[in-house]
């Protein structure tokens, strides 16, 4: 399918079906890249429980620069799709190359103040300092090549924004399986190649970033997504600066919202430091676990809003809002039944992944209490992705302001006074319900401004 038919197709075609054929090849891709990722923890636990918690510490850190490059994507998802309803290919294709380069920009500083930055960074955290060798190896390596993480992310975004799901997919599964051949050969080590431990797991990352970028590279070029040559007689640099404001206009709002969630992690983490090695590596565990029991939420805040920002850019506003109830409706359903797979499993879930009983009951209690709230989590992340895409980014930002630290954070904490870890995980779930109510009355308002 063509660009253009790709276009038309989300501003005509049925909005279910619309929905349902641009998300479940993301399901496919998201669900591949994250179970690799959970395969990489289930080596990383092989090590040991210090190896393990170490790497957990490193969670809030290398997740505040994938929420950089997350929230460019966003801006970029945003902006791109909205021409392409609007009918301004052209437009479309120079906005993609000024999205590419200013999100390596971005990165590339980002992970330059963190490697310079390292040591009081994780020492905030309250990184035990017998963990930080570990910590060292670990995000050295992973500094120094995740500036190749960004292009194939914002490259994703450009073709999510013109319609097209399928190949992000493949190209996400590709990193994935790249990452998970290498993780065990680097890791414990094979033939002449020495084992490298947490070092080697990050390796792994560099190495299937690096395969990403070439794919990226190339389809975008046989697609003619991308262009550096301007639209409207206009002057390279002020088409580029031009560019750069609109996306970043909503991307860096975007990206704030995404990186309040590592901080917010940090200071969860921090908490739970408090009862010991063991619980940080069983809560890093369990923000993976999320990450896996979430893929639906996950695909859908990538399908969602290239549709929504092409009806948008059409004035469809009728199929917006009917687009973004039917996904709200479609997570319930879908994390209901998770939940039960889940408890019913916990168990075995948990046996896998801790080697420890202390670190193995926790799991096990993670899972139980904290999965209750994903469908609820689910309403947040794609009102979230929806302000964005109707190109409110500053209600994006302070939904998950209030998200986070008006409601998770302190509810958390109150919550561990009141029953210890338990209390923690049940204060999340509490904090997911009111901030759900709350996001599903705001977009909808929101829309109202539009009419039908």
């Amino acid at each position: 399918m063509s660009t253009a038919d790709a276009s038309r197709s989300l501003i005509h075609a049925p909005v279910g079906k619309t929905l349902w054929e641009m998300t479940w090849p993301v399901i496919f891709g998201v669900a591949t890249l994250i179970s690799f990722n959970v395969v990489d923890t289930f080596f990383i636990s092989l090590l040991g429980t210090d190896p393990l918690a170490a790497v957990s510490f490193t969670f809030p850190v290398t997740f505040t620069v994938v929420s950089l490059t997350i929230g460019l994507g966003i801006g970029t998802s945003a902006v791109i799709a909205r021409k392409y309803g609007s009918v301004r290919p052209q437009e479309a294709h120079f906005d993609a190359f000024g999205a590419l380069s200013v999100s390596a920009i971005l990165v590339l500083v980002l992970a330059l103040v963190g490697y310079l930055l390292m040591e009081p960074i994780f020492s905030l955290l309250q990184a035990h300092e017998r963990l930080m060798p570990l910590i060292r190896e670990y995000m050295t390596l992973w500094y120094a090549g995740c500036v190749m993480l960004v292009t194939p992310m914002v490259g994703n975004a450009v073709l999510r924004a013109s319609g097209d799901t399928r190949t992000p997919s493949v190209i996400m599964a590709s990193g994935g399986l790249a990452n998970a051949i290498f993780d065990p050969i680097f890791i414990f080590g094979l033939g002449p190649i020495p084992a490298m431990g947490v070092q080697g797991a990050a390796l792994a990352s560099v190495i299937s970033w690096a395969s990403g970028l070439i794919l990226i590279f190339w389809l975008l070029n046989r697609k003619k997504l991308v262009s550096m040559k301007p639209a409207n007689e206009l002057l390279f640099i002020t088409a580029w600066i031009k560019s750069a404001r609109e996306i970043l206009k909503i991307g860096l709002p975007a990206a704030g919202a995404n990186i309040l969630t590592p901080l917010a992690m940090a200071v969860m983490t921090a908490i739970i430091a408090a009862y010991g090695a063991p619980a940080v590596a069983a809560f890093g565990v369990g923000t993976r676990l999320e990450s896996l029991a979430s893929i639906v939420i996950l695909a859908l805040s990538m399908s969602l809003p290239p549709l929504i920002s092409q009806n948008f850019g059409a004035d469809k506003i009728k199929r917006v809002r009917y687009a973004y109830a039917t996904a709200l409706k479609a997570v319930m359903i879908i994390q209901a039944v998770i939940y039960v797979l889940m408890a019913l499993t916990a168990h075995w879930i948990a046996a896998a992944f801790a080697e420890e009983q202390e670190v193995a009951e926790i799991v096990q209690l993670f899972i139980y209490i904290m999965p209750l709230g994903y469908g609820l989590q689910g309403w947040i992340i794609l009102t979230n992705s929806s302000f964005n895409a109707i190109h409110r980014p500053m209600n994006a930002l302070w939904l998950s302001v209030i998200r986070l630290f008006v409601f998770f954070v302190p509810l958390s904490y109150l919550g561990s006074l009141l029953a210890d870890i338990t209390g923690l995980f049940i204060g999340g779930v509490v904090a997911n319900l009111i901030t759900a109510t709350l996001a599903y009355f705001w977009f909808s308002r929101e829309l109202r401004r539009f009419g039908e």
